[in-house]
């Protein structure tokens, strides 16, 4: 939004032009606006770490060591290094991945792998370098961050899973994403720990136009560029990076009972924000769905939207 704001990148940017070598590639014409309304035909994930686990499910000797070494540098977990070229070996696998045939909107994580590697490339700082001075610190957000382990105890971090399936081990103050595992816990899609307090600033914050606290990070109505449907003719209600509320129906992105301009997103892990600019509601719910093991049944039962619903009931009279 700030690139987009300062007019170094637009929604119509191309894959080729944030990614020069990508000219080639079956993704080259896709648009920021395509890919950030996951209306781009990518594929919703790629399990990047299943080639590295031997036939009883463990990680590759070949692929991991347990300390940091020049040939395994990329810390999946404090206790696991993985390969330091495999990083790219993931952007290779994403640039040659097909497209969703028949094509169909889908949510995809892809994209912001791609955008992590512009940003990357083209500030010469990592992703969490970048966000940190870019939004957390002119924000004076202090509780919110990649690496928890780097700037808190163990005591203020919540676990995220006791992983039976890849990395075999208590997952805590470790990502439980496992692309964004593989890329030392800093994703473009996963990875930031924070607390309500953190996330609800940054809500206000585009609640307000990309100000909070007298700090404008951006405006040229940015945001409101950002909270829009294009694609809603094609059903897909999601704005570009924002999730919207459903077309039709109850307790899919939302309760149903919120106004057309609010916006938000829902986390795999069972986090939860959304602001309605019309009712001057934020909702912040960071809840821990998949520590001890991934619970499905939080997301069947619509936990959060019932939450939210039950707040809208409670403030709106």
């Amino acid at each position: 939004m700030k690139a987009v704001a300062e007019g170094k990148l637009s929604l119509d940017t191309t894959v080729a032009e944030l990614l020069p070598d990508w000219k080639q590639s079956n993704k080259a014409s896709i648009t920021l606006k395509q890919m950030l309304s996951h209306q781009a035909f990518l594929y919703p994930w790629i399990p990047f770490y299943k080639e590295t686990l031997n036939s009883k499910g463990f990680p590759k000797k070949t692929m991991y060591q347990s300390k940091p070494s020049e040939r395994y540098n990329l810390m999946v977990t404090p206790k696991l290094y993985l390969k330091s070229d495999f990083e790219e070996e993931m952007y290779k696998q994403i640039k040659e991945s097909v497209l969703i045939d028949p094509p169909t909107s889908r949510y995809s994580d892809l994209p912001y792998y791609l955008l992590k590697k512009y940003f990357e490339t083209e500030s010469g700082k990592t992703y969490a370098q970048l966000v940190h001075e870019e939004v957390f610190e002119p924000l004076n957000l202090k509780r919110i961050t990649y690496l928890p382990l780097t700037a808190f105890s163990k005591e203020e971090i919540v676990p995220s899973e006791e992983d039976t399936y890849f990395r075999h081990q208590t997952l805590h103050g470790s990502v439980h994403d496992m692309g964004a595992a593989m890329q030392e816990g800093i994703g473009g899609h996963a990875g930031l720990f924070g607390d309500t307090y953190d996330v609800a600033a940054l809500m206000m914050m585009y609640l307000q136009e990309g100000e909070y606290n007298g700090v404008s990070l951006f405006k040229n109505d940015v945001v409101s560029m950002f909270n829009q449907r294009y694609y809603d003719d094609l059903g897909n209600r999601r704005g570009v990076g924002f999730d919207k509320p459903q077309l039709e129906g109850k307790h899919q992105s939302t309760c149903g009972c919120v106004s057309e301009k609010s916006f938000g997103h829902s986390g795999y892990t069972g986090t939860y924000t959304w602001a309605d600019p019309e009712e001057e509601i934020i909702i912040v719910i960071l809840a821990n769905r998949t520590y001890p093991n991934d619970d499905f049944t939080f997301s069947r039962n619509n936990i959060r939207t019932r939450i939210q619903e039950l707040v809208y009931k409670a403030l709106i009279i």
